[in-house]
């Protein structure tokens, strides 16, 4: 099936083509701030309860847990799952699902279909390594594709779909129907087993047909610890984020709009550091001996801050070291800092980040980036633990609602935001002992807005949620 922008905003969220407010996020953050901090029920009480094809999975097991006997998630009344792909399943190809679920986009399909492309944050040589040729390097990391029915939930075909990466976190969709995923990991060659130099992107088609995409390099993109990325469809120009603790937010701006997969190949483009451009500096933001995001940010609280891009100069280092780093280059020019920066996801016309650790609780932020008047906005700072710890993956909903995949400690939830500004837990992870601190990963909505999909990292299970996703969220 061919892809669209117009696809690309259903699947970035409804509300994508036309909303001025930064996001329900900003009234959250304005109730919080002047102590009216809400909760919201969302969609209810959550209830652990069995998969609808738990039938299907009797007697499956597999790292100790009986798929058919117990309860992955804890939903809210009227809600259903089921579980379509696990850790060390066979796929059509012969090879089997890896291990470490991660980042996940789906995108629309033929005959009644939905196509996931799906990560695996798997290290060089892991145990439940992606396999198959060709790959990039050492059996590792990569992405498999799976192929769900659009009406059952159930699994129709999957199989690998890029392999010989390390450590494919998280990644992201593009206008043009493909699947950018991106290495959490900078090893050199020599170190290990590995063979070439690691810390990119690499393209991937979302196809429903069997292959294993050209493991090439996005170079131009830069080499860093790669965590999300999200595309403004207006521009082309690939937004990115890098998990570190001083971490930097990056821009990539393509010589001319790619329209279809493979344009990025060329490496005809220039990557670039956000910069808090504003008058007199404020050492709160850009001193170079402070994590400048991470702590004393809330002053700027739901603020539109102007913003101005460097230039990264040597977007491929052959090292390690800080100073030569994209992120050392950056900050050398002024670059802002960010404490760990993970999910990535356009929606609402903004551009969505996490920073998983960043705030003066330390339990994380969320940033909007504004392409059209070039500012950014601090939309969410966590307080504590109990409210939001250690947001990661992110999507825009259908709804408009924002749903973040938590990567905290304790028990783990999908968190919901609706427009009235009040968080909610959508789904928490019900799984036995020792999964059920086991982070969410991957959220994501099908393109006919029916189903959610996400995944429970370990010990690895992909799912598809639904319901009545437009009921009130109070």
């Amino acid at each position: 099936m061919s892809f669209s922008r117009r696809n690309f905003f259903k699947l970035a969220g409804a509300s994508a083509a036309g909303v001025s407010m930064a996001s329900p996020l900003e009234a959250l953050y304005a109730r919080s701030a002047n102590g009216q901090f809400t909760r919201g029920i969302g969609y209810g009480a959550l209830t652990p309860r069995p998969p609808e094809n738990a039938d299907e999975l009797a007697g499956v097991i597999f790292q100790g847990v009986d798929l058919g006997k117990v309860s992955a998630l804890a939903l809210p009344p009227g809600f259903k799952y089921t579980v379509i792909s696990y850790t060390g399943q066979p796929m059509d190809d012969g090879a089997l699902v890896p291990g470490l679920h991660d980042g996940m986009a789906a995108f629309p399909g033929g005959r009644n279909t939905t196509i996931l492309v799906r990560n695996h944050e798997v290290g060089a040589d892991g145990a439940n390594a992606v396999t198959g040729l060709p790959r990039y390097d050492r059996p590792g990391g990569g992405t498999t594709t799976v192929v769900v029915d659009s009406t059952s939930r159930k699994l129709r075909k999957h199989f690998v779909s890029l392999a010989g990466t390390i450590r494919n976190c998280a990644g992201g969709l593009t206008p043009w129907g493909s699947w950018i995923s991106s290495e959490e990991n900078v090893t050199l060659p020599g170190t290990g087993s590995s063979l070439k130099k690691h810390g990119y992107n690499f393209e991937v088609p979302a196809t429903s047909d069997i292959q294993i995409a050209q493991p090439i390099p996005l170079v131009a993109m830069g080499r860093f610890n790669h965590e999300a990325v999200a595309v403004d469809p207006d521009t082309g120009y690939i937004y990115q984020t890098e998990d570190d603790g001083n971490s930097c937010f990056y821009r990539y701006r393509h010589n001319f709009t790619p329209s279809r997969y493979g344009d990025l190949q060329n490496g005809a483009g220039v990557l670039e550091a956000l910069v808090v451009d504003l008058p007199g500096r404020p050492p709160a933001i850009n001193a170079q001996t402070a994590i400048n995001t991470r702590r004393g940010f809330l002053p700027y609280k739901d603020q539109r801050l102007p913003v101005k891009w460097v230039r990264i100069n040597n977007v491929d280092p052959d090292t390690n070291n800080f100073a030569d780093s994209t992120r050392g280059q950056g900050q050398a020019q002024g670059a802002a800092i960010f404490s760990r920066g993970e999910g990535c996801w356009y929606g609402n016309g903004f551009i969505y980040f996490a920073c998983t650790n960043g705030g003066d609780a330390g339990q994380g932020q969320i940033f909007a980036y504004d392409p059209k008047d070039n500012t950014l906005i601090l939309v969410f700072e966590s307080p504590n633990a109990n409210v939001l710890n250690a947001p990661d993956n992110i999507c825009v909903a259908p709804s408009g609602d924002i749903f973040i995949c938590e990567d905290g400690s304790g028990m783990e939830y999908v968190h919901g935001i609706n427009r009235d500004g009040e968080i909610y837990r959508f789904a928490s992870n019900a799984l036995p002992t020792p999964y059920d601190g086991s982070e969410f990963a991957g959220v994501c909505f099908s393109p006919d807005s029916r189903t959610m999909f996400v995944n429970i990292q370990s010990p690895g299970i992909t799912l598809a949620v639904w319901g009545d996703w437009n009921r009130r969220r109070s």
